[in-house]
């Protein structure tokens, strides 16, 4: 392209000379030709301001630059500048029928999608938002959604900006809807709101919840009844009969056990909220150490470090049972001789209380899933030390309702690393400290 518009002005400059030369040869005095080279320029300028304003109204006008019949540089720029139209008609084009089908995509989606600004006023949304959330088009455009969908859940967790989904709200238009929102900020102006109906999906939850509470509560009574007449046979009676009956006992407790950890599981995932108190990290370290040591019965070592000064705020009994179960778990699994720290410290904001142990380390791929309920790194290890497979699972429910979170690390070989995880709004300044009267 460069080549063509040199050309181009060559010619130009060619017609010029040619200009002189006729001048020159029908008699114009030498003298006289700096003013006809003048008068030549002055033309030559002219005619390209001309051609120049005329290129000025076509690029400022709603028409397409029209193609250029001639060959000279004028001619070069004005076909450019249309090649150059051309191709940004055509990425208009494309980028006007990929927002439509975009667009058209959206509006078929099955859930709400709300594009709103930096102040949460809403620019866009789809059909299924009018029939989840209760918007109208084209009224509610530019509204803040906030006035439109009247839930104070729903405001504080919006002007939050939390990454974390809005679990089971009820829906504007039927509070028998439950819907789960997601908050994705795409730009420093706009984010995408996304609600899912999730009603069938909570139902069929909560038939879950009811099935497992009402099988524990059925099999607490024969199970109580089995254990008590286990325990009025004397094996010394029948010493033939007395590794069955121990055999029987342990199994029997261990029931017992998983029946207890599942009804307290179920009353936790029925439970909205907990007491709020203030837990004294200093008394309850020195109880998780006592009990650790308890159980060990001199077969580890049990330290705790006070780290921060702060208090918790929450549950004392649940929170005393969610530290419980990672404490019992680490001298389970820690060999006699081993080490196990109970520690509390910052975490940025907020505070983490960690339980370190030294023990044989769990491999990383079971890493994601202890939580779930009776998942087992190793069966025959879970059994010998008395496990039920459930411990992990009230922990992670109990912090949920802490709105908190349970951290795991561990390398083979080195040991693991369970940690509680706290924000800044469970914490609570230490108390002062009284004179003696």
């Amino acid at each position: 392209m460069p080549m063509r518009l040199l050309r181009a002005w060559r010619s130009s400059l060619w017609r010029l000379a040619a200009v002189l030369a006729v001048a020159l040869a029908v008699g114009i005095p030498l003298n006289a030709v700096p003013l006809t080279l003048a008068l030549a320029l002055g033309a030559c300028f002219g005619w390209y301001l001309y051609r120049l304003a005329r290129l000025y109204r076509l690029l400022g006008g709603p028409r397409r630059v029209p193609a250029a019949d001639g060959s000279g540089l004028w001619d070069e720029i004005q076909n450019l500048l249309r090649r150059r139209q051309r191709a940004a008609f055509e990425d208009k084009r494309r980028l006007v029928r990929l927002l439509r089908e975009f667009r058209n995509a959206a509006a078929a989606m099955p859930d709400a999608v709300v594009v709103l600004d930096r102040e949460h006023r809403i620019r866009w949304f789809n059909t299924a938002a009018g029939t989840l959330l209760g918007l109208k088009y084209p009224s509610d455009i530019d509204g803040p959604l906030t006035n439109l969908v009247r839930a104070p859940r729903f405001a504080e967790w919006l002007h939050a900006d939390s990454v974390e989904p809005l679990a089971d709200l009820a829906a504007p238009v039927d509070e028998n809807v439950r819907l789960n929102l997601r908050l994705i900020r795409y730009a420093d102006e706009q984010s995408l709101l996304v609600a899912r109906d999730v009603s069938q999906l909570m139902r069929l939850e909560q038939v879950r919840r009811d099935f497992v509470a009402n099988v524990s509560h059925e099999l607490r009574t024969p199970l109580t009844v089995v254990h008590g007449y286990l325990d009025m046979i004397e094996p010394e009676g029948m010493p033939e009969y007395e590794p069955i009956l121990h055999e029987l006992r342990s199994q029997s407790r261990r029931m017992t056990q998983i029946v207890e950890d599942l009804l307290t599981l179920s009353r936790l995932e029925a439970q909205g909220e907990l007491p709020q108190e203030r837990i004294s990290l200093r008394s309850l370290l020195e109880a998780l150490r006592r009990e650790a040591q308890a159980l060990s019965q001199g077969g580890h070592d049990v330290t705790t470090e006070r780290l921060d000064p702060r208090d918790l705020l929450g549950s004392t009994k649940e929170l005393h049972s969610a530290f419980s179960n990672l404490v019992s778990n680490a001298v389970r699994h820690t060999p006699a001789g081993g080490r196990i720290t109970l520690r509390w410290e910052r975490d940025g904001d907020g505070a983490r209380l960690s339980v370190v142990d030294t023990g044989p380390g769990i491999a990383p791929q079971h890493l994601p899933r202890l939580t779930e309920r009776f998942y087992r790194v190793s069966t025959s290890r879970s059994r010998e030390s008395g496990g039920t497979g459930l411990g992990l699972s009230i922990v992670k429910h109990v912090l949920q309702l802490h709105q908190a979170r349970l951290e795991i690390r561990s390398e083979l070989g080195v040991g693991s690393t369970f940690s509680c995880v706290f924000g800044p709004e469970r914490l609570l300044e230490p108390l002062p400290l009284t004179e003696p009267a």
